[in-house]
């Protein structure tokens, strides 16, 4: 009986130590990296496909297999233009936009400022005679709307508070025209990521709300006030036009130049962190 007991000891460790070498039975338990990610979903098989019905652009959320590995991501195609749009909210806009392509600019925007962690990995892919936007699916379990009606709160205030911080400062810098709840999504650690850029990067030369501007991350200022225009332009070639990148720097400096004139007025450790 003894023998029998260590034998199953020993063979509960061996069966511990092989899971953990293995990342788990299904792979999905560490996640991979970025770029492992991004050739995922370049090159992994669609097996399952289902259209999602929340959202203006109703999205498919599909699924994607290499063999190894199982995930969804989701395919936005909208890739809409025109020079006067009526809104559902009465109101309309002159050279209007809702492409896909902002989604793969915002990330690379995102990767050069160092938050690239607060989006899911965008990619360009070709499904179903469409080109899209093709995206990590994320381990959601709410979206702000959600909690916002359920009235939840962030169990680490401080840490919550950051996030918000870092998505406002970005939504300023991006200008999203459609920046609604349904878009800010909350995982089970109350982790944050921002998705759907398709109504971003307005040619408008001001900042939305100055109120945005309350606080940043002293990393991301630093990156902020680094970023280069030729850079940018480099970096989202064949999604942001000349125009686009323009006046994404003209909001830049106007972002830089209000945080300075906060940080004199009232403390650096009163505005960055």
């Amino acid at each position: 009986m003894g023998l029998l007991c260590r034998y199953s000891r020993k063979a509960m460790l061996a069966l511990i130590v092989c899971l953990a070498c293995s990342g788990g039975a299904k792979g999905e338990d560490a996640k991979p990296s970025p770029e492992a990610i991004r050739q995922f979903l370049l090159t992994a098989k669609v097996v399952r496909s289902k259209q999602s019905s929340t959202g203006i652009t109703n999205p498919w959320r599909l699924t994607l297999s290499d063999g190894s590995m199982t995930h969804d991501a989701s395919f936005q195609a909208v890739d809409e233009h025109k020079v006067r749009k009526e809104l559902d909210n009465g109101t309309s806009e002159i050279n209007f936009v809702d492409s896909y392509k902002y989604n793969i600019a915002a990330y690379a925007l995102a990767k050069m400022l160092g938050i690239d962690e607060m989006l899911p990995v965008y990619v360009e892919r070709k499904w179903m005679g469409q080109t899209g936007s093709l995206s990590w699916w994320l381990p959601v379990k709410m979206d702000e709307g959600q909690r916002l009606e359920r009235k939840l709160s962030a169990p680490d205030a401080d840490a919550w508070n950051k996030q918000m911080y870092r998505i406002r400062v970005f939504d300023e810098l991006v200008y999203d025209t459609d920046p609604n709840l349904t878009n800010l999504l909350i995982g089970e650690d109350w982790t944050i990521w921002r998705v759907d850029f398709s109504r971003a990067f307005r040619l408008s030369k001001d900042i939305k709300s100055e109120k945005n501007l309350t606080h940043c991350d002293s990393r991301l200022f630093e990156k902020i006030q680094a970023l280069k225009q030729d850079e940018l332009a480099q970096k989202t070639k064949n999604y942001l036009s000349k125009s686009e990148v323009e006046a994404l720097m003209v909001r830049r400096d106007k972002i830089v130049t209000y945080l300075r004139k906060l940080i004199a007025q009232t403390g650096e450790n009163n505005v960055l962190y």
